[in-house]
């Protein structure tokens, strides 16, 4: 046993270093304030929105919808499941409007969705 923690303390001191770093992280925005949380989580959104617009197209709202709050579970599971729906919906309508806007008039947003208009 002491020999293989010899041979590998350096990937020992790698993990350790890492769990403590995801627990602060965790930490810190566990006990950020909820108007703190829910800013964030709202940019996240746009992002979200952008990658639900890229790989699923237009006219596919719904679906969108669901590839969003499939994502928001991922990244945000407590943060997802403490707010309705309907709440959750809103916000996403929210970022699409932002996303909207930036998208009729950034030609990097339009190219990294596929969209660009000639």
């Amino acid at each position: 046993m002491l020999n293989w923690l010899a041979q590998n303390w350096s990937m020992l001191v790698v993990i350790i270093i890492f769990a403590i770093s995801m627990i602060t992280t965790f930490l810190q925005f566990h006990y950020k304030p909820t108007d703190e949380k829910i800013a964030k989580f709202k940019e996240w959104l746009l992002l979200a929105v952008a990658q639900a617009e890229k790989e699923l197209g237009g006219g596919t709202g719904k679906l969108k919808l669901r590839y969003v709050y499939d994502k928001a579970l991922e990244q945000f599971p407590s943060l997802t499941m403490a707010i309705s729906f309907e709440t959750f919906s809103e916000y996403v309508d929210s970022a699409l409007n932002k996303f909207r806007d930036m998208l009729a008039s950034n030609k990097q947003v339009q190219e990294y969705v596929g969209t660009t208009k000639a």
